[in-house]
């Protein structure tokens, strides 16, 4: 089942990790490592709610430098 545009973004927004994620990117881009610091998890782990709030239409990422 696909969810419409805004089920996804609240969806996305739903999770505390992906809202401090997003509070980080609004000062400014980040590599997933700077992303990564102030939590308790991987990378692969961060990459995953960043697929997730990319999906929701609510970042974009970029392959310079790998900043997201």
């Amino acid at each position: 089942m696909r969810l419409d545009p805004l089920s996804q973004a609240f969806a996305a927004l739903a999770d505390p990790t992906r809202r401090a994620i997003l509070a980080r990117l609004a000062t400014g881009e980040a590599t997933v490592n700077e992303l990564a610091q102030p939590f308790d998890m991987t990378q692969p782990s961060i990459s995953k709610h960043l697929k997730v709030l990319e999906r929701a239409g609510l970042i974009s990422r970029s392959r310079a430098a790998q900043t997201r």
